[in-house]
C-alpha cells in the first residue's frame, strides 16, 4: 500500500493474516486505522514505511487516517 498526495489509493485485497507493507510518500505522518476498533492501527511517519497485519477473518474493512479525517480506504480480506 502506498500513501501519496493525502490518499490511500485503490482498495486492496489480501489473504487473511498477511503482512502488508505500507509506504508513505507524503511528508506528513499518517495512520492506517480500522473503522472497527481493534482490528488494526499503524502509524507511518512522513516519508517512512510500516507494516500492517491483515485481520484473519474474511471481509471488507474500512479504514481511515486519524490525523487527516478526510482520508479513507478499504481493505478486503479473502
Amino acid at each position: 500500500m502506498t500513501i501519496a498526495s493525502m490518499n490511500f489509493g485503490a482498495p486492496i485485497t489480501v489473504p487473511p493474516g498477511s503482512q502488508i507493507a505500507i509506504k508513505n510518500d507524503d511528508s506528513a505522518e499518517h495512520s492506517v486505522t480500522s473503522d472497527t476498533a481493534g482490528k488494526f492501527d499503524v502509524d507511518v511517519e512522513g516519508k517512512g514505511q510500516g507494516t500492517l497485519t491483515a485481520p484473519t477473518d474474511p471481509g471488507e474493512y474500512a479504514f481511515h487516517c486519524t490525523y487527516h479525517p478526510s482520508m479513507h480506504g478499504t481493505l478486503t480480506v479473502k
